[in-house]
């Protein structure tokens, strides 16, 4: 019954599209333009593939040419809008382009080839980025309360490459080389309330992410004009959480010098743990009861004091320590100091915020990791970049605005794109 019906469909789409009275295809030759009438298209739509016979206007200068109907239908690779956004949301949360087409072909019955996904997602994802950054800001719904608080965050994780793709690149390999190349992910949520015990609630639905496979600053650049569009400005205290890496906190700086920096407090607690360790012995029990009672002690206050105990530990321990052990308690002394302003938990914890990034940690895990580390998977730079940037708009609050956004950008670009014609 469905083959009957989409059958039936097809047949009522094509004769539509088809009926210039009712899409016109009247646009007139530009100099050295030679309209070809007639000329025929295999177009993949919802219910199957069609045939538009369209205008084809050849330039006879620049040997080349072009069909103003695609561009009016939005005809991307041979494509309808409907089903190219279909493609766009199977693509960037199916495991792989394969499981992307066999996911489509259960839920609608259409049998497509997974080969082209990767080029459709690459031709739409620039559109898509840029429709984006033309969103209006975010308002709050009538007779919704606004957030009281934006989080902003970032981080990278690296995701498999082509080795061509790799060639003099640093890595952690044993010869030096990279086997990965670093996606950066940031993300953007908010809170309105706490619970009754005081605690911080993410309001629902409230995150959105922003990935690039750029560099620190880029994703910096990004996450700032994220912000923006999510309230940033407008919204009473951002708050940025990270973890210790510099890059990191150079962005906060440079793109949200008013936020309160928060330092991860659960890799404040590792970094503990590695104090204590090599203080105590690593792995002993001793280091293990230092790190839990240091931990409590961190998240009701500060780290300043926690400091204090281990320069007078220092004092009765630094004749048995070997080489090691001293450099270890000093470089993770340092780290605390020098976040130590990022590590007020007492005071945070007292104004309801939020001290862990476990959100963009777990970006990494599900935004990245679950569609771009799969078994078997090596990347393109290009490839990587516009899956990125779509899943990530796919899985924030404003992908269907952002797909309305596009078609007057397109429009613009593609009349730019023509200007070899005069």
């Amino acid at each position: 019954m469905r083959d009957a019906l989409f059958e039936d469909a097809r047949r009522i789409v094509e004769g539509l599209l088809n009926d210039r009275a009712l899409v016109p295809d009247n646009q007139a030759p530009r100099p050295h333009e030679t309209i070809h009438p007639g000329r025929p298209l295999q177009v993949r739509t919802l219910f199957g593939p069609i045939t538009l016979k369209r205008n084809y206007h050849h330039h006879r200068k620049a040997k080349t040419g072009y069909a103003p109907l695609d561009h009016s239908l939005d005809l991307t690779r041979k494509t309808t809008p409907a089903l190219a956004r279909l493609i766009c949301r199977a693509s960037s949360q199916s495991g792989s382009y394969y499981q992307a087409a066999e996911d489509l072909q259960a839920y609608t019955g259409l049998t497509l080839d997974s080969r082209r996904f990767d080029r459709l997602i690459g031709d739409l994802a620039p559109g898509l980025g840029q429709a984006r950054s033309t969103l209006p800001p975010e308002t709050p719904a009538p007779g919704q309360s606004p957030p009281a608080i934006l989080y902003a965050s970032c981080d990278g994780t690296g995701i498999p490459f082509r080795k061509q793709e790799l060639v003099g690149r640093p890595g952690k390999q044993p010869d030096g080389g990279a086997k990965t190349r670093e996606a950066k992910l940031g993300c953007i949520f908010t809170q309105t309330t706490t619970d009754e015990n005081g605690e911080p609630i993410r309001d629902p639905a409230s995150t959105s992410y922003i990935g690039t496979m750029g560099g620190c600053r880029e994703i910096g650049t990004l996450l700032h004009e994220e912000a923006l569009r999510r309230g940033h400005g407008r919204i009473p205290q951002t708050v940025y959480l990270g973890d210790g890496a510099p890059w990191i906190w150079e962005n906060a700086r440079l793109n949200f010098p008013g936020a309160v920096q928060i330092l991860d407090f659960y890799h404040a607690a590792e970094h503990l743990g590695t104090l204590a360790g090599a203080i105590e012995g690593p792995g002993s029990k001793k280091a293990q009861t230092q790190q839990t009672r240091w931990v409590k002690k961190l998240k009701k206050s500060t780290i300043k004091p926690i400091l204090t105990s281990v320069r007078r530990l220092l004092k009765n321990r630094i004749g048995g320590m070997t080489p090691e052990q001293l450099e270890t308690v000093r470089r993770e002394i340092a780290y605390f100091e020098t976040n130590a302003r990022r590590t007020r938990y007492g005071d945070f914890r007292e104004r309801g915020y939020f001290i862990g990034s476990g959100v963009i940690e777990a970006g990494c895990k599900t935004v990245v990791g679950r569609r771009m580390k799969q078994s078997g998977m090596f990347w393109g730079e290009s490839g990587a970049e516009a899956l990125l940037g779509v899943r990530c708009q796919i899985l924030g609050p404003r992908f269907e605005e952002a797909w309305q956004a596009r078609k007057p950008i397109l429009t613009a670009q593609r009349r730019k794109a023509l200007q070899w014609t005069n």
